[in-house]
């Protein structure tokens, strides 16, 4: 037997804890927590899991629409009515501590653990997206890094069958120490098909099932609720190891069993492993579980009772089976070959008690542990940045005029933050299943609802250096921006999803940083009706040199309610006329043009008027109903010259010139390069200029001719052309070279 150690108050400081609350966990307890009891309020009580530093601010989000079918943290993902008695079910999460020391494995692990979250709620994945960071691709590291977590994100996708249909990458040295993976998931469902992440009715037996357990993993919360550092390295048994297979296999019998009736409820085994799923199950079904690790199928020789509890180790369920049935569900499961055991019951006495070889190992209230029970819940103090005084004040008016736009240009769209990532999203399998109608590289991925005359529209989406530069525009902007990506391919923004990426929360400038995002992102959210149905915290994204700028990367449902109003980003045929919508203000702070070819971050964000953008998504989405738009690109990095750009290559089965004339109010170079929000160009057919411009008229939405398409060339303002074989080069071929040198 091996001998426990003694808990103390150096060991609880050592598992992450305060001495504060090391205090209230005796106070609850009555008594100093042994060994095992301190190893699941420790995870419990991680940032990863408690959100102890971010519920008092989550909780400002709108979390609450006529078709969310549960409320915001309700459930293992948000539910979304679609209609027809279709639900959609769909998250996002980061795995970046674990990537940032073992890419492959922990961007794998990642987009396998959000699969499940979609598939216990009883919804199959139709669909994975992502949101990935990394420093610049000019350190070996970050390319070693940027590989690796593509590669887990394809073989793990590829392998459980699952389109990756859209994402984004950037680049920036702020995120050379810490990279972000973040991963989205979505999934469809019946309305009387979806299960609950619960634990009731005294007797039901508790069962877990798929993988073995072993010491992958083991405290993966609290590795994920520290800053990166020299000593992340040695964590790497904190990092899971991932297996698709397996995971294809639980998919398979999880719907299966769900469908049949056959379960109370389910969990995935994410972050805490055991720890997380028992207390978290019987917390929301105010009921306790009598659980014996003996019968955990371990892989392992010699696991104590707090390893089995904290092992993170992936494709894992824990179940509660209606009582008298658990032979139907072990039938289920021993059909797709995947382990299937009764480890406890629930009980009425309220109390987690955990026993191993003989022994009572834990005996605690599981409501004590969890986000919303006893855990802790803190509001940190908030500072303005002192960055701001120098950013802010910087004079534009200082920056040389470029007087050759031509190489300007060239320079900006060969940004790594610009250029297509084809060599990414072509390692992933965008087909897979057959519903994909637009995959990776417009603005929205758009996925076919089988069986119906409807599609998803789905986008990730932040601009960091906006929120660095102004944490409340940039908040309002991510939001904003991915309901324009989803208008723009004619969809209706319905809802959001949200990883919300910063520093360490105890620092007074980045809580202020995080606080101020979620007050814009809120803002933003009721503006345009897309409740927040969940989402994930990721605090202590820095490395010994800084922290990484704050991200709050955004995942937007969007839904397509006829199959003829799919709209893509590329122009279509010769002499079809483009437009601008909105008006341009020369705003260069934050922008591609300023970071390229000045060096410089600084300034303001763009400004953001919440009614202007709603008052242009609905004229934009009625006029792509009424069949006035062919074509539909949003206005973002690198300002409108790059937009026209892509609209011409995009497709590359069909690349159209156009010739264009850009009028500048101040400054040539600040209009073609500026990133004011809330414009979109378009092209439409001439037979439809004048329906198109009065209904422009009648909505009051300011409109301006470009120019037209055409020819295998792209002028702008006369003067300056690129021939769309140089643009294509640039665009398609950039980071191509650069990994494979």
């Amino acid at each position: 037997m091996i001998k426990e150690p003694e808990v103390s108050l150096d060991l609880a400081l050592q598992h992450g804890l305060s001495e504060e609350e090391f205090a209230k966990i005796i106070n609850i307890l009555g008594r100093t927590p042994n060994f095992t009891e301190l190893g699941i309020f420790s995870v419990m009580w991680s940032e990863h899991c408690s959100y102890k530093n971010s519920i008092k601010v989550l909780k400002t989000l709108p979390r609450t629409g006529s078709r969310l079918l549960v409320g915001a943290g309700e459930e293992n993902a948000g539910l979304v009515d679609i209609g027809d008695g279709l639900a959609v079910a769909f998250k996002i999460e980061s795995h970046n501590h674990p990537s940032a020391v073992e890419p492959y494995q922990g961007a794998a692990t990642g987009v396998g653990g959000i699969l499940r979250d979609i598939f216990t709620m009883g919804a199959r994945p139709i669909a994975a997206l992502n949101s990935l960071r990394f420093g610049t691709l000019s350190d070996n590291r970050t390319k070693y890094l940027f590989e690796g977590v593509v590669a887990g994100i394809g073989d793990y996708g590829n392998c459980f069958g699952v389109p990756t249909v859209g994402g984004e990458v950037y680049f920036d040295d702020c995120y050379k120490g810490n990279p972000l993976v973040n991963a989205m998931a979505v999934g469809l469902v019946k309305h009387n098909e979806t299960a609950s992440a619960i634990a009731t009715g005294a007797g039901n037996p508790v069962l877990i099932v798929g993988s073995s357990t072993g010491r992958d993993g083991i405290h993966g919360a609290t590795f994920a609720s520290e800053e990166i550092s020299e000593k992340s390295e040695a964590k790497r048994p904190s990092v899971q190891v991932g297996d698709p297979f397996t995971e294809k296999l639980l998919l398979e019998a999880t719907l299966e069993v769900i469908k049949a009736g056959y379960l109370i409820g389910i969990q995935d085994m994410g972050a805490a492993g055991i720890s997380c799923s028992t207390t978290e199950m019987s917390a929301k079904g105010e009921s306790g579980m009598s659980i014996n690790l003996d019968k955990v199928p371990v892989r392992e020789q010699g696991m104590t009772a707090y390893e089995i509890l904290l092992s993170e180790s992936q494709e894992r369920m824990l179940c509660v089976v209606k009582k008298g049935f658990e032979d139907k569900v072990k039938a289920i499961f021993d059909k797709w070959d995947l382990n299937c055991e009764i480890i406890g019951e629930v009980t009425n006495d309220k109390n987690l008690k955990i026993y191993y070889q003989g022994e009572l190992k834990a005996d605690i209230t599981p409501f004590d542990c969890v986000l919303g029970g006893g855990a802790p819940v803190y509001e940190r103090e908030t500072k303005v940045p002192g960055y701001f005084s120098v950013t802010r004040n910087f004079d534009f008016d200082s920056l040389k005029v470029q007087e050759n736009i031509r190489d300007t240009f060239l320079k900006v769209f060969s940004s790594h933050n610009i250029v297509s990532k084809k060599w990414v999203y072509e390692q992933y399998d965008s087909m897979v299943r057959t519903n994909t109608v637009t995959g990776p590289g417009c603005d929205s991925a758009v996925v076919y609802i089988k069986d119906t005359n409807k599609a998803l529209a789905l986008k990730t989406d932040c601009n960091s250096r906006y929120v660095y530069l102004n944490p409340l525009k940039g908040g309002m902007i991510a939001v904003a921006e991915s309901a324009r990506n989803i208008v723009c391919s004619g969809g209706l923004p319905l809802a959001v999803t949200n990883c919300l990426n910063f520093g360490n929360p105890y620092k007074p400038e980045i809580y202020y940083q995080f606080s101020e995002a979620v007050r814009g992102m809120g803002e933003a959210c009721i503006a345009l009706d897309t409740p927040v149905t969940g989402g994930n915290v990721s605090f202590y994204n820095e490395s010994p040199d800084s922290a990484v700028y704050p991200t709050p990367v955004i995942g937007m449902l969007g839904l397509i309610e006829d199959l003829s109003h799919i709209t893509t980003s590329f122009f279509k045929e010769n002499g079809d006329l483009i437009y601008v919508i909105g008006e341009d203000k020369e705003e260069i702070g934050g922008s591609e043009f300023l970071k390229v070819i000045h060096g410089l971050v600084k300034g303001d964000s763009p400004d953001i008027n919440m009614e202007t953008e709603k008052k242009l998504q609905s004229f934009l989405l009625n006029s792509i109903k009424k069949k006035l738009i062919k074509s539909a690109h949003d206005i973002s990095e690198g300002g409108v010259i790059t937009a026209i750009a892509e609209c011409c290559i995009i497709n590359r089965e069909n690349q159209i010139g156009a010739n264009v004339v850009i009028p500048a109010s101040n400054r040539e170079d600040f209009s073609l390069f500026s990133e004011t929000q809330s414009r979109v160009v378009v092209s439409i057919d001439p037979k439809d200029q004048k329906d198109f411009e009065e209904f422009a008229l009648l909505n009051g939405v300011k409109i301006t001719k470009a120019g037209v398409t055409g020819g295998e060339i792209l002028i702008v303002n006369g003067k300056y052309q690129f021939t769309l074989d140089e643009l294509d080069k640039i665009y398609f071929e950039t980071i191509s070279k650069i990994m494979e040198n």
